[in-house]
């Protein structure tokens, strides 16, 4: 299994509630797929998720397809940095340990 961690730095705090519409538009994609589980987590100006997958296959399919692959288009738009890492797990880690492996992920900076 597979998970993904993900960053997201907004451009601002008012950027808050265009991501919240693109956010809800992506939760019900994740909805149709067989992720095994889901973790959202933000404050202000910065977010993070973390999603479990039994293949990376299953995860790519979802990210470059649907409301995901539109939003990741036009991140740029409410996004300064986006930082994402993908690991093998059977498990999600705890947030701390997350924040720590997003260390060594790859970064977008707009």
């Amino acid at each position: 299994m597979i998970a993904t961690i993900t960053s997201i730095e907004l451009r601002g705090p008012l950027k808050f509630f265009a991501l919240s519409r693109k956010a809800l538009r992506i939760v019900r994609q994740l909805k149709t797929t067989d992720c095994k589980k889901f973790k959202k987590q933000g404050f202000w100006t910065k977010h993070y998720t973390m999603t479990l997958w039994n293949s990376e296959e299953e995860m790519k399919a979802f990210a470059y397809g649907g409301a995901h692959l539109e939003i990741m288009k036009a991140s740029k738009e409410i996004a300064k940095e986006i930082c994402s890492i993908t690991i093998e797990a059977t498990e999600l880690p705890n947030w701390k340990e997350a924040k720590r492996l997003l260390e060594g992920g790859k970064v977008i900076t707009y």
